[in-house]
Parts: structure tokens; C-alpha cells; sequence
């Protein structure tokens, strides 16, 4: 097996990874995301994330635009592969595909993308544009990968779905990732479960338990495997190392005492639908409480909250269900951060060394 890969949330919002009043160590300006980012690939990680939101909620009041923040990151960085988060809906994807190809063109095959059918209705409101049903828009989310990866591999593409229409489409350059840039995309109900195993490279998995996870990656292989494809999945977790355990959980209930309340129930409003609006009632936040809405993905409860040597024997608990990737959020991403790519990456690659090594003497 390939060994489990790392990447990180990109602070490119205000009000850091918790919807909390505690004070955090972080930023969301360019000049820290470059300094971070050479940070990150120095350590260990080989993935970031840069989410998108477009206008203030549960205390992102300033935001950098996501293709907008890889495309300045790259310049800047040397390995790390870098995604960008955006929504059918409000982007095109013949537009979407030219600026991934020339991000990808320019950053030498690091570009990625992460389709997001979206879950804030008031961005979509704001502009005009119309909210879709929630599976309306996984169908919509779907074809817009369906364009991204005809355009992307095709030299003239053509395309009539419900939602787009393209009439021998083409991108020169084409992207230097073969086939085509990595795709990725989340969502817990049945209808993102089904995409994914369509035509999604990667399943982003909110956080969850190591039976949860299972659970996740057996229903959504199964249906990749209908399709004769395979697909990676990537798991959202907070993460909190301290020298005790003891210290770690102190610092989570932390967070959670002096969780921002009002901004907190505003989310919890504003996504409530995204699973009990489903035919299944399955998705998305459906049942998430108070305490797993204050880090807005359920990264708490992915449990990766203790000792460097908890917090890796952990992952490598999840890497044995099926997860390939660790996608985390920090409280103090100037110190926890590095801290992590020092202290746990190490641990975690000792113990896939030693697994592979237990590995060949049975095969011997």
C-alpha cells in the first residue's frame, strides 16, 4: 500500500479552523500563507486545501478566493499539491478547467480540485443565482466534473447535459498531470456518495470514528467498483498534539467552552438542511451536535487529540480502514503545524515502515 499522505486546511478565511473566541495563532493573509505553506512541505505534508466562501459566515469576515490563493501560493512552493475548492453553480467549468490547466501549466503538476456542491444558500442568493434541491446539485456537481475532465483530456470536447452545454470545447496547454488534475470532492449523503464512485478521483470524509470511516469507505468503493473504477478517500480531522494527553483535552475543551455561540447556531441553521433535505435524511452534518459544529467539519471527532504517539497510532488505525489522506485543521497553525510534520509524520512513517517489514517476512 502506498503510505497515507498529508495535507492541511489553508487559513485563507479569518477566524482560523474554530468557530471560537479563543485566541489563535494563525492568519488568513498571503504573506502567512506563503511562509506556511514552505512550512508545510518542509515537514512532511503534500497537500493543501484552500477552501472558498464568499461572504462572512460563522466569523469569516475576509476571505482570499481559492483558485486565486494556489495560483500565488505556487510561485512560492516546491512539492506541495495544492487545491482549490469551487461551486458549480457559481463557476463554469469550461472557465474552470482553462484556469486549472494553466495553475497546473505553471506550478509544474500541482494543481488539484475540490468540487463543492455547496451547502450556503446565501452565496448563491447573493448573486442571483438559483439554489438548487440538494440532489440537484450533486447532478449539477457531476457534470461539471464531466466537463472538467473532457475538456481537460480531450482536443475537442463536446457536452449536452441539463446543466451545461459545450460545443467543441478545448484547453491548450493542456495540464501536465496525466490524465488530468486530481479531483476531489466531500459529502456525506447518498446522492455524494454515488458521484463519488462515478467519476470523483477523491472522497473527503467529514470527521468521524474509525467504525464511521469504515463504514464510508466500504458503501462508497462498492459503488466505485459498480462503476469499474476506484476511488481515494481523504478524512477531515483536528488535530491537537500536546507532550500529555491530559494537556490536549484541556486545550479541546477549551475551544469548546468559548465557542462563538450565536456564530455557531447561525451555522448549525444554515446547514441543518444539507442532510434532513435528502430523500434519506443522510448527509452532511445530520448528526452533528453542538460541540462537533464548533469545528465546522466534525474534526473533532476524529479523535486525533493527544501525544504525538496517540495521535499517529490513531492514524494509523484509519490508514488500515482505507483512508489515503489526512486533511487537518490547527488551533495555533503557527506552532502546531510544524509541530506535527516534526513530531507525528515521523512516527506514522515508522510505523508504515514497520507494518511493510511485518508485511514481507509473512509473505516470505
Amino acid at each position: 500500500m502506498v503510505d497515507i499522505k498529508f495535507a492541511y486546511w489553508i487559513p485563507n478565511v479569518s477566524g482560523g479552523l474554530v468557530v471560537s473566541k479563543i485566541p489563535q495563532r494563525t492568519d488568513w493573509t498571503y504573506e502567512y500563507n506563503a511562509q506556511l505553506a514552505q512550512t508545510a512541505e518542509e515537514v512532511g505534508f503534500e497537500y493543501a486545501l484552500a477552501q472558498a466562501r464568499f461572504i462572512a459566515s460563522y466569523g469569516a469576515e475576509y476571505q482570499l478566493e481559492a483558485l486565486t490563493t494556489v495560483s500565488a501560493l505556487a510561485p512560492v512552493t516546491k512539492k506541495l499539491k495544492l487545491i482549490a475548492a469551487v461551486h458549480p453553480g457559481l463557476w463554469h467549468p469550461g472557465v474552470v478547467a482553462k484556469i486549472g490547466a494553466s495553475i497546473d501549466f505553471l506550478s509544474n503538476g500541482r494543481f488539484a480540485l475540490n468540487v463543492v456542491s455547496g451547502w450556503f444558500k446565501d452565496e448563491f442568493t447573493i448573486y442571483g443565482e438559483p439554489w438548487l434541491d440538494h440532489d440537484e446539485r450533486y447532478r449539477r456537481s457531476e457534470e461539471f466534473i464531466r466537463v472538467l475532465k473532457g475538456m481537460w483530456t480531450e482536443d475537442e470536447f463536446h457536452f449536452k447535459g441539463d446543466f451545461y452545454r459545450i460545443n467543441g470545447g478545448w484547453v491548450k496547454p493542456k495540464p501536465i498531470t496525466q490524465p488530468h488534475p486530481e479531483i476531489f470532492q466531500g459529502g456525506n449523503s447518498k446522492a455524494a456518495r454515488r458521484m463519488a464512485g462515478r467519476v470523483s478521483d477523491w472522497y473527503f470524509m467529514n470527521g468521524n470514528t474509525i467504525e464511521g470511516v469504515r463504514s464510508q469507505i466500504e458503501e462508497v468503493s462498492a459503488l466505485a467498483s459498480l462503476e469499474g473504477r476506484k476511488i481515494k478517500f481523504g478524512l477531515n480531522s483536528f488535530i491537537i498534539v500536546r507532550d500529555t494527553e491530559a494537556e490536549a483535552h484541556e486545550v479541546l475543551r477549551d475551544i469548546i467552552a468559548q465557542a462563538d455561540v450565536e456564530a455557531v447556531k447561525g451555522f448549525g441553521e444554515a446547514v441543518k438542511q444539507a442532510g434532513a433535505s435528502t430523500r434519506e435524511h443522510q448527509g452532511m452534518w445530520a448528526n452533528s451536535n453542538f460541540e462537533d459544529l464548533v469545528q465546522y467539519n466534525d474534526g473533532f471527532r476524529s479523535g486525533l487529540i493527544g501525544t504525538a504517539d496517540q495521535v499517529a497510532d490513531k492514524i494509523r488505525q484509519f490508514y488500515e480502514v482505507g483512508v489515503d489522506l489526512i486533511l487537518g485543521g490547527f488551533l495555533h497553525y503557527s506552532d502546531d503545524l510544524p509541530a506535527f510534520g516534526k513530531t507525528v509524520i515521523p512516527i506514522v512513517r515508522e510505523l508504515e515502515a514497520n507494518r511493510r517489514k511485518v508485511d514481507e517476512l509473512v509473505v516470505v
